[in-house]
């Protein structure tokens, strides 16, 4: 029988049923009537009459009522559980899904639970088709013209339950998608075509997520026959404005455009050249080194993407794709991978951008990062994904703020916020990795989490303490104007604080409590925050939320490395903020008797770690940067450990 027939039949069976009802209810009601106007009966025969009149009210009001109450749940049911067959139908259309052809021959086993729901998914098109037809309404027409399989009813539900109006809705269908691991390829695939991006982006920040939900990206337009990747670079740069930049974004331009014209000169010459940076380019072959001059274009781009509208330039110009194509190309180049993930990150900053970053693929690329071992990689990708999902984030993570956990949506509440602040020469991630000693870097070591981390707030803190948000901040610091990475910047101590409280507010710190820990020059930048936060009213939530403070080897009273880098300034030529560390110099000082005084009005919580023992720096020269006369803010909670200063190792 088909099922146009079957619903006819329940249709011919039901509705003379609701007809019968109906005419016995009214029939009820007229034979009260008949008997309140016929002539005077005895006293017995009224009690009787009386009696069944009280029984017909009652029957008749209950029939009349109930009826009203199951046509509208039938209608409540209707209105929450319609499907739009339009995009079933578009999608039964398309040809260019579908499953990869080993999986017609693994045999299933879905288990007694995927049965139960099997079965449920047909009880529940069923009362769906009989209420419409009870009602005579097309609502049928909803399921009895799809040729959709029971199993998935589920999917299509999930997926408009994901459109909903109701925000507390829309998390739940996405949490409830990427929970589910039963699906065969093609409908794994069918969501990934018909999600809208907001859904997209929720799935890529789950953590139990299918790579299978998300596409591949569009393939990339093909170079043309007289381009390189280099060219094209150069053309994205020269293109973005040039005029009221400052000093490094300038100077970052300059020094890749003229790294490209000394590349392209060797390439065309097929002669020893060097670089505009003075490094050689051996090009008898027409080879350029590996990745030098695409580096070269990123870190100039990176500082572009920190300005908006050069974002906004950067997507008209084709840079997504073009990026896209850098990254299938060095994924054996870590700095290459870093500056494309820190420049998408920062045009995800823009809300209008996010329609492109989603078409061009860049989600697909990301959840599959952001599964990653690699720390480092899976923390650019998932601040990137953050900076996307306006459904269940609100903060904005500006370049340098990485948070190291939660990284995937979670419905743990967040109580308190831990924030790490590396020193000279350090770095978001390096800092606080495990001591690197030969021991634990055995193979076997590596492979557990548990005995050896790259990052031990990221692996360890945050098993530990799961409730917290561990955010790590990363700039730029260097012992030797030699090694800068922008020989023009010079940025002071209170420059760089007032740029990262900036960056930190953004990413909605104070908001809840917090806790300081610091490392070396960090130590100082904290403190010089929450001085400068104290002075403004705005920040007021972020000194009643702080709750303690860790110096790991700060130099409250300055550090002798700026003593001996000023004696042999003509072989370092020491930067900036090593010359600010000088030992008793006034500055620290003023900084140092600001903040204790500061520090005891709001009775925070202060504990100083200290090393014992010297550090090396570079191959022959050993010194003991941090003494335990300057390390120590005050005579309490001093603490001293048995290790050497260069990062805070474990």
């Amino acid at each position: 029988m088909s099922i146009p027939q079957a619903m006819q039949g329940l249709q011919d069976h039901l509705v003379p049923d609701m007809t019968g009802m109906m005419s016995l209810a009214a029939c009820c009601v007229l034979s009260c009537r008949r008997i309140g106007t016929s002539t005077p009966l005895t006293k017995s025969h009224m009690m009787y009459w009386k009696d069944i009149r009280n029984v017909i009210k009652v029957t008749g009001s209950l029939i009349l009522g109930g009826s009203l109450v199951f046509t509208y749940e039938v209608l409540a049911l209707k209105k929450s559980l319609t499907l739009d067959t339009e995009v079933v139908e578009r999608e039964k259309m398309k040809s260019y899904i579908y499953v990869h052809t080993d999986s017609f021959n693994k045999p299933e086993n879905h288990g007694i639970v995927w049965q139960a729901r099997k079965e449920l998914h047909k009880a529940v098109r069923k009362v769906l088709a009989a209420s419409a037809k009870i009602l005579r309404n097309p609502f049928a027409g909803t399921f009895s013209t799809v040729d959709i399989e029971d199993h998935e009813c589920a999917m299509w539900l999930l997926l408009r339950k994901s459109q909903a109006d109701s925000r507390t809705e829309r998390i739940e269908a996405v949490q409830e998608m990427s929970n589910t691991h039963h699906w065969h390829d093609y409908q794994y695939r069918v969501i990934a075509q018909a999600c809208d991006p907001r859904t997209l982006i929720g799935l890529a920040r789950s953590k139990e997520s299918d790579l299978r939900f998300f596409l591949p990206p569009p393939p990339l337009p093909s170079l043309k026959e007289d381009s390189s990747i280099e060219e094209d670079l150069r053309q994205l740069l020269a293109s973005l404005p040039q005029t009221e930049l400052d000093e490094c974004i300038q100077y970052y331009t300059s020094l890749a455009l003229n790294e490209s014209s000394q590349s392209l000169a060797a390439q065309k010459g097929g002669l020893w050249c060097f670089g505009g940076n003075g490094l050689p380019y051996a090009e008898s072959f027409g080879d350029i080194p590996a990745a030098t001059v695409e580096t070269f274009f990123l870190e100039a781009i990176v500082k572009h993407s920190e300005i908006p509208t050069h974002c906004d330039q950067i997507e008209a110009k084709g840079g997504l794709q073009l990026l896209q194509r850098l990254h299938y190309l060095y994924r054996d180049c870590p700095k290459v991978q870093r500056n494309i993930m820190r420049i998408v990150g920062n045009m995800a900053l823009s809300e209008r951008l996010h329609t492109p970053i989603v078409r061009s693929g860049w989600v697909s690329i990301m959840a599959e990062t952001l599964k990653s071992h690699q720390i480092m990689e899976a923390s650019h990708a998932a601040r990137t994904l953050a900076n996307l999902d306006r459904e269940t984030v609100k903060e904005k993570y500006q370049d340098g703020v990485y948070v190291l956990h939660p990284q995937y949506r979670t419905s743990q509440p967040i109580k308190a916020d831990v924030l790490f602040i590396h020193g000279l020469m350090g770095a978001a991630f390096k800092t606080w990795r495990q001591h690197d000693s030969e021991k634990v870097l055995a193979e076997k070591d590596l492979e557990d989490e548990n005995r050896y981390t790259t990052c031990w707030p990221k692996t360890w803190l945050a098993k530990d303490c799961p409730a917290l948000r561990i955010i790590s901040v990363e700039y730029d610091t260097a012992l030797s104007d030699w090694r800068a990475r922008c020989p023009v910047e010079r940025k002071t101590i209170a420059f760089r604080s007032s740029e990262l409280l900036s960056k930190l507010t953004a990413a909605g710190v104070g908001d809840r409590p917090l806790i300081w820990i610091s490392h070396s020059m960090g130590g100082l930048l904290v403190k010089k925050m929450l001085l400068e936060a104290s002075k403004m009213p705005e920040l007021s939530t972020i000194i009643n939320n702080t709750r303690g403070i860790i110096f790991f080897s700060v130099p409250h009273h300055g550090s002798r490395l700026a003593e001996y880098s000023v004696n042999v300034r003509y072989l370092l030529f020491p930067s900036l903020e090593v010359k600010e560390l000088s030992k008793d110099s006034p500055a620290l000082k003023t900084l140092q008797d600001d903040f204790l005084e500061f520090a005891k009005d709001k009775n925070f919580q202060v504990l100083s770690f200290v090393e014992t023992q010297p550090t090396f720096i570079g191959s022959m020269l050993k010194l003991h940067i941090v003494p335990v006369d300057s390390a120590g803010i005050d005579c309490r909670n001093l603490l001293l450990i048995c290790a050497c200063e260069v990062n805070p190792h474990v």
